[in-house]
């Protein structure tokens, strides 16, 4: 039989003793000869597993991902002071792996009297960089200060609790950051085309991320040309490194010191924020947030943070001809116009996506059509795709994916029918 823990000696990580799979294996290591409490446990357990994916031995993976997750002073420390907790928080948190050290060294088999746990197969396996970093610690030999250190050095590089789970978050007014669970895994290599734009775009990104100095973007453009796309391109392939992107909306511009604020607390992390399909009209006033947040303002933006928006329009707060040929009451007429293109003009870099030429147009539908599975010959993907254009919203990325999309769902209703 295993050692019985002690969860109650637990002194940095005590949401533990709030969890409940733990609480049902605590009861029924208490009362073993209480055969109920075992399968109350394990079923409970089997269920987190199919919820997070969790896989291998059951009790240790479910462990380690509480404790990746686990909001606790020694992962806040780390991320505040960039991995260099103090020694005597170190020991602490220490003990607590020599109290875990059980649980996490056993097969659950050891306790049960059946060994389903051991190796568990959930439906939807889970695969992270943070699972990967900790069971190639607990997969040889360790001791409780390796597994420790190994978990500061996570809270370090990954965060924890959602900054550690999620790429992506929106901002609530209520809850702060709230992580997006189900966000778009878009890569770069499923953009066609636009390749200096990506690059500058990276570059720019990967800088910010090495400490060098870095510039806000506005990626600007006709509609469907992957502006957005590029952006959450950026969250799926540099999440390892530490960047997390953040949308917000245009009323919630007013609440950028907050936003701010709560972002400086993750030092170890960097943050865009992501203002997608962005424009004014000039009697809005949240613009003069986003200017004063972005150069100008009494509180100096937090260097983990950058601004990322799109755009339809080059010039963010609209213009017309009444205001350009002097139509207007203003006085100051030229002042009026530097207010109106200054905005735009505080995007340190602003990259331009045109809408694709015919051959480009082609390129990105045969691209997601071979990725379904169909490679149609060069005249009639040609005849089809023009067809496609001239019926619908003209020629941009986003009419070619949904191009693919009817094809695709047309072969299959026609399978369906055979």
């Amino acid at each position: 039989m295993i050692k019985k823990p002690h969860l109650y000696e637990l002194l940095i990580c005590r949401s533990l003793l709030d969890d409940d799979v733990l609480l049902r294996l605590e009861a029924y290591l208490e009362q073993p000869a209480e055969v109920q409490m075992q399968y109350d446990f394990a079923s409970r357990l089997i269920e987190a597993a199919e919820e997070l994916g969790l896989s291998g031995n059951l009790l240790r993976a479910y462990l380690l991902y509480r404790l990746a997750n686990d909001d606790n002073i020694a992962a806040r420390s780390a991320e505040q002071t960039k991995g260099k907790i103090s020694p005597s928080l170190r020991s602490a948190f220490v003990h607590d792996m020599e109290v875990l050290e059980p649980l996490l060294r056993e097969m659950p088999s050891t306790f049960l009297t059946f060994s389903l746990l051991d190796d568990y197969q959930p439906g939807q396996p889970r695969k992270s960089p943070v699972d990967a970093a900790l069971h190639g610690i607990v997969d040889r030999p360790w001791t409780p200060a390796q597994l420790a250190d190994a978990l500061i050095e996570c809270y370090l590089r990954f965060g924890c609790g959602d900054i550690s789970a999620y790429r992506a978050f929106r901002w609530d007014d209520k809850n702060g950051l709230v992580g997006i669970r189900h966000f778009e895994p878009v890569r770069f290599t499923d953009l066609i085309g636009y390749m200096s734009q990506k690059q500058e775009l990276q570059s720019n990104t990967l800088a910010f991320l090495a400490g060098r100095p870095a510039n806000n973007v506005l990626l600007v453009g006709a509609r469907g040309t992957g502006k957005s796309s590029s952006v959450k391109a950026l969250a799926n392939e540099y999440f390892s490194m530490g960047l997390r992107l953040v949308q917000i909306t245009k009323p919630q511009l007013s609440d950028l010191p907050r936003i701010m604020e709560t972002l400086r607390r993750f030092a170890s992390k960097h943050f865009i924020l992501f203002l997608d399909d962005l424009s004014f009209e000039d009697t809005e006033p949240e613009y003069k947030y986003l200017k004063s947040t972005i150069e100008g303002g009494v509180e100096s933006r937090p260097e983990n943070v950058l601004i990322y928006a799109t755009s339809n329009r080059r010039h963010l707060i609209k213009e017309t001809w009444h205001d350009r040929e002097g139509g207007t009451d203003d006085v100051y007429r030229s002042d009026s116009m530097n207010e109106t293109i200054s905005l735009s003009d505080r995007f340190g870099l602003i990259i331009n996506y045109r809408a694709p030429n015919q051959n480009e147009y082609l390129a990105i539908i045969d691209y997601h059509l071979r990725a379904g599975g169909v490679i149609l010959p060069p005249e009639e993907l040609r005849i089809l795709g023009q067809r496609w254009e001239m019926e619908h919203s003209g020629r941009n990325g986003r009419t070619a994916r949904q191009f693919v999309a009817h094809y695709l769902g047309q072969i299959k209703e026609a399978k369906k029918a055979q």
